[in-house]
Parts: C-alpha cells; sequence; structure tokens
C-alpha cells in the first residue's frame, strides 16, 4: 500500500494521465466528480516485470490489506528479489511467511520462466496488450486477470478493462447503479465512454472504494 503522491512525486507515471483525466471528465458525469476528489495522485508504476508479477500472484483471492502482510513477510526472505534469488528460498520459509503451497509453487515457476529467459520481457513494450497477455498465462498461476494488473501496474497500458476484478465491479455497481447487481455486460457497457483510457477510469473506480493506491 503507498500513501497517495503528487504526479512530479510518483517512481513513474503515465505520461497520458492529465490528457486521460480531462477526456474522462468530459465523457463521463461519474468521473467528473470522482477525478477532483483525488488531486494529483496517479497510477505508479515500480517499474521491475517480476517484482509486479510476484506482487499479483501473493494477493490472489484474499483482500489488499492481507496481501500486503504476506508480500512484506515474503520480501524479506531473499537478499534481493531477483528471481535467481527466489529459486534460492526454502519452500518451509516460503510457506512460513503465509504463501499458501500454490502460491510457492506459482511463484517457483514465475522464477524460473524469468531466470530461463522464457518470457520476452524486452520486447513486450513493441507488444499489444493481448499477446503479452498470451504469453503471461502461459506461466503457472497467472492468469488474465493477473496479466491485466501487469499491463496496468507494470506496462501503465492506457486502456485495459479488467472485468475479472471484483472492485472494479463493485466500483461501478456503487458509483453507476446505486449498488445494484452489475454484470459483466453492464461493466462493459459503462466502459465504453471511458475508453480510450479505461485503465485510468478504473483506477478512479477503485480510489472511490480505498483512496490509498495500491501498487503491485
Amino acid at each position: 500500500m503507498l500513501a497517495t503522491e503528487s504526479i512530479a512525486n510518483c517512481v513513474a507515471t503515465p505520461a497520458y494521465w492529465t490528457d486521460a483525466c480531462k477526456h474522462l471528465m468530459k465523457k463521463d458525469r461519474v468521473m467528473k466528480r470522482l477525478i477532483p476528489q483525488f488531486g494529483q495522485a496517479c497510477l505508479q508504476s515500480r517499474g521491475d516485470a517480476f517484482v509486479t508479477l510476484a506482487r499479483s500472484v501473493v494477493g490472489q483471492q484474499i483482500s489488499v490489506k492481507a496481501a500486503q502482510t504476506v508480500w512484506d513477510r515474503f520480501a524479506k526472505l531473499p537478499a534481493q528479489m531477483t528471481p535467481a534469488q527466489v529459486l534460492r528460498l526454502k519452500i518451509d520459509d516460503m510457506r512460513a511467511a503465509g504463501l499458501s503451497a500454490r502460491k510457492v509453487e506459482y511463484l517457483v515457476d514465475l522464477a524460473l520462466h524469468f531466470d530461463n529467459g522464457v518470457v520476452h520481457v524486452d520486447a513486450w513494450t513493441g507488444m499489444d496488450d493481448e499477446a503479452i497477455i498470451d504469453e503471461l498465462v502461459a506461466i503457472r498461476g497467472i492468469g488474465r486477470w493477473t496479466a491485466e494488473m501487469f499491463l496496468i501496474f507494470h506496462l501503465m497500458r492506457p486502456n485495459v478493462l479488467p472485468l475479472d476484478d471484483v472492485g472494479l465491479i463493485n466500483g461501478i455497481s456503487r458509483c453507476y447503479f446505486s449498488g445494484d447487481v452489475v454484470s459483466r455486460s453492464d461493466a462493459r457497457e459503462v466502459a465504453q465512454a471511458w475508453s480510450p483510457y479505461r485503465t485510468v477510469a478504473t483506477w478512479y473506480i477503485w480510489r472511490s472504494l480505498d483512496p490509498l493506491p495500491v501498487a503491485y
């Protein structure tokens, strides 16, 4: 969990953010109200592909708070959070940090893919979103949601709509449907007005639920 920071102080932020906010406030009544509430806060990237994906794996199917607690414990184990260092860890130590047996398997497989050069990290900037998703979901434990979190939080792609994200669906329900149940179709229809900046709108929907940004 990261405290809200100004755009000037962010580690890495999208160049399109200001234009995106203007576009969304013009096109969408909820965004017009929501965006000004968070001042200069913006999406941040840690700039490390392996760490971003590892944090996404750790955070699967648990709350943001629980994920941060487990990650903090896990991050203390290796000397550096690199694929090679993770591969040197003992399984018992990883389990003691709060990781399930399955998540340990996923993290090891992720580290192997990076350490062996199976993933094409250097080519990702030139690949479209779906091509990157296809490559990532070939790794054990990485489904479409995790791949989309990677597109958002590492590559900072502007037009990602993670329809499998519970927070996004809940936020759309609250902001657009007065709390009524929302289907994926409903969410997709709402997001039509957000294109080509669905990532930015998603980020603000998340902020409507939790004012403190999460970074993977």
